[in-house]
């Protein structure tokens, strides 16, 4: 079964869809078949004026500050409980555009579902304090709204990363301009379409398309937005924070990573490899979060590589839609990117005992990928791929475990597998990550912050950490008798 695609869709603006100023249009394809399923507006710099305005208007009508938080959250659960009932539809998008597979897909709307939930319960909960100055004094603070929130998402999890950032902007009374990747934009839509029909007020939230050198860097760059927040690459990054430095507007940046886990001579080996083979293999390594590289004690190597390469046998690659394991790549350009790496690798001496090539068929299938006889210096083990492929590195002692997984310019995410729980504190402790799994790759939820350090970003996202990205303290001090007279403090 698969759903009526629209063969078009316009932009999401001011509650309308509406037609790009100058009418271009990008065709979107499946990444499993390689052919065209449908096309969208490009949003150029008139529309994304357009959409900022939109938001504008929304953010000053105070329609969202003057609405009951009480309210807002009820707002938000009807948001829930809408992608919950068109999750099957969701997911079978989610399985053309984007090449998911289709458990993993309707697992995508279904956790879309659970950030307005959880934001639902916090947008009541959000509260200032009072600061005791004396008899003649009042002092108190408002987390307030920055006011328009720029959203750059990226197209590997496009309805989950995209739910989250607007669950936050709501539950805090901010209006939202978010930017849907080329490559998979349509499951955004369908969340454009549950927000209109749950009652969201227009304007609040304006969801465009189009490339991130025109649509992307105009919203990054535009006068009249008041925060940003971005998921992607390094490089993209560095340039949204550039034009973020002209106006001094604050950013919450996630920028991949470099994530490694270190299975210690105690390990329960069979759940480290399991474990494993979920934290790289899942949406065929297309996870910022994936864990691409693995440290193990030079005692287990032979017998984790081993588990690692059946687990790898396990995993058929084909559609998403089929129910496979595997899925495809995103993109022509990203198979292509990933099997240069691979290729570079076994050039230098790394021994790719399974996959490590392109699969012979129509689509972007890249195989479960294993390289030993990696060294940290390789590009294998330095840089981000965003595919499914494992550098394995054996190692002697924890001191040189730590080093290994903390040399690289990334720190999103680490693990360790160990059933010492004194070995397990004091690795997590020394591990420059956000985010330390323990005996479980992919431990923790929604509830969970989530974020990086280095050049993995800041601030974070997930949990009520997020909520403090999206609000800034006002501090209103009143004197009582109306004396006047105090002095200033800054």
């Amino acid at each position: 079964m698969t759903p009526d695609l629209k063969q078009y869709w316009p932009l999401f603006i001011g509650g309308d869809w509406v037609d790009a100023a100058d009418g271009e249009r990008i065709a979107v394809e499946n990444p499993a078949t390689g052919q065209t399923i449908s096309e969208i507006a490009a949003a150029a710099q008139a529309d994304v004026d357009h959409a900022v305005a939109a938001a504008r208007s929304a953010f000053e009508s105070r329609v969202l500050q003057e609405m009951r938080p009480s309210l807002r959250a009820e707002l938000m659960l009807e948001v829930a409980a809408l992608l919950k009932t068109r999750a099957d539809q969701i997911a079978m998008v989610e399985c053309l555009d984007n090449g998911r597979n289709l458990v993993a897909a309707r697992n995508e709307a279904l956790a879309a579902a659970r950030y307005f939930t959880y934001y639902a319960g916090a947008a009541d909960k959000l509260e200032g304090r009072m600061i005791p100055l004396g008899g003649a004094y009042h002092d108190y603070t408002i987390p307030a709204p920055y006011g328009v929130s720029a959203q750059i998402v990226p197209w590997n999890f496009p309805l989950q990363i995209g739910a989250r950032s607007i669950a936050c902007a709501l539950a805090t009374a901010n209006t939202v301009v978010m930017k849907s990747p080329e490559l998979s934009p349509l499951s955004l839509y369908l969340l454009a379409e549950v927000l209109a029909d749950a009652g969201v007020p227009p304007g609040t939230v304006n969801i465009i398309s189009g490339f991130g050198h025109t649509a992307g860097a105009a919203l990054a760059a535009h006068r009249d937005i008041d925060h940003i927040v971005f998921t992607g690459s390094v490089p993209t990054g560095r340039a949204i924070l550039k034009a973020a430095a002209e106006r001094i507007i604050p950013c919450v940046m996630e920028l991949g990573g470099k994530s490694a886990g270190i299975i210690y001579a105690d390990a329960n080996v069979e759940q480290a490899v399991n474990s494993t083979a979920i934290g790289i293999f899942t949406h065929s390594g297309q996870v910022c979060s994936a864990c691409s590289r693995l440290l193990v004690h030079r005692s287990l190597h032979d017998e984790v590589v081993a588990g690692l390469v059946a687990a790898a046998g396990e995993r058929t690659a084909g559609p998403g839609m089929e129910g496979h394991e595997m899925p495809p790549l995103i993109s022509s350009q990203q198979l292509a990117k990933v099997e240069r790496y691979c290729q570079q690798a076994i050039k230098q001496g790394a021994t790719a005992v399974c996959g490590g090539s392109s699969l012979p068929r129509d689509g972007h299938f890249f195989p479960p990928t294993i390289l030993t006889g990696t060294t940290p210096d390789m590009a294998v083990a330095q840089e981000e791929i965003f595919g499914p492929v494992l550098a394995v590195i054996p190692f002697d002692t924890p001191e040189e475990a730590i080093a290994l997984a903390n040399g690289t310019d990334y720190g999103l995410v680490a693990g360790v597998y160990t059933r010492d729980l004194a070995l397990a504190h004091w690795s997590a402790d020394r591990l420059s990550a956000g985010q330390v799994f323990i005996n479980e790759w992919f431990a923790g939820g929604v509830e969970t912050p989530f974020g990086g350090t280095k050049r993995s970003g800041y601030g974070r996202e997930k949990g009520q950490e997020a909520l403090l990205n999206y609000v800034q303290t006002k501090n209103v001090a009143i004197r009582l008798d109306g004396a006047g007279g105090g002095r200033p403090g800054g």
